[in-house]
This record gives C-alpha cells, sequence and structure tokens, in this order.
C-alpha cells in the first residue's frame, strides 16, 4: 500500500460526506418550501383543509397530520424547530 493510499481514500469519503450532505440538505429545503411539498414529504394522500398558515392532512395509514408555517417554511405542529443561539430576543439559526 503506497503512502498516498490512505489520502486518497479520506478524499473520497468527504467528497461523498459533502457531496450527501449538500442533496439532503437540498431535498429538505424543496420539502419544507410549499405545503403541497411538505404533505408529500410526511406522506399524506390527501388533504383535507388549508389557509395560507396551516392545513391538515390525512397520510396513507388515515391519520390526520397538522402541518402549519413557520418564517415560510412549513413544518408539522409540535415538531417545530427551536432556535439554535440567541443574542437577547434575535435568534441567529434555528435548529431542526
Amino acid at each position: 500500500m503506497s503512502k498516498k493510499t490512505p489520502i486518497i481514500i479520506v478524499s473520497v469519503v468527504a467528497i461523498i460526506v459533502i457531496v450527501l450532505g449538500l442533496y439532503w440538505t437540498s431535498y429538505l429545503k424543496k420539502a419544507h418550501s410549499t405545503f403541497e411539498d411538505y404533505a408529500a414529504f410526511r406522506g399524506c394522500a390527501g388533504i383535507r383543509s388549508r389557509t395560507d398558515t396551516e392545513g391538515t392532512c390525512t397520510t396513507k395509514s388515515g391519520n390526520n397530520i397538522k402541518i402549519v408555517k413557520l418564517n415560510n417554511q412549513w413544518y408539522l405542529d409540535g415538531d417545530l424547530p427551536v432556535c439554535g443561539l440567541h443574542i437577547g430576543s434575535t435568534c441567529l439559526f434555528n435548529w431542526p
């Protein structure tokens, strides 16, 4: 085994992790962007009701779930992100 082999292996693994991270970030960003996308992401088979800020849908298993809008993104009610870092009353970033 060459001295460069471990460096090549670590580099390939790092590139794969970065690509998968970028893909997953893009996937989640799209999922949270619209009510319809988030309903599909959660496995909804049908939409029961919808307003500009919330909606209810029925999953394929028959459960009703409530989806709400927060900061122009859609989330499952009760599963909202929390602030990752406060400075005074300002939230610098949300933690999922």
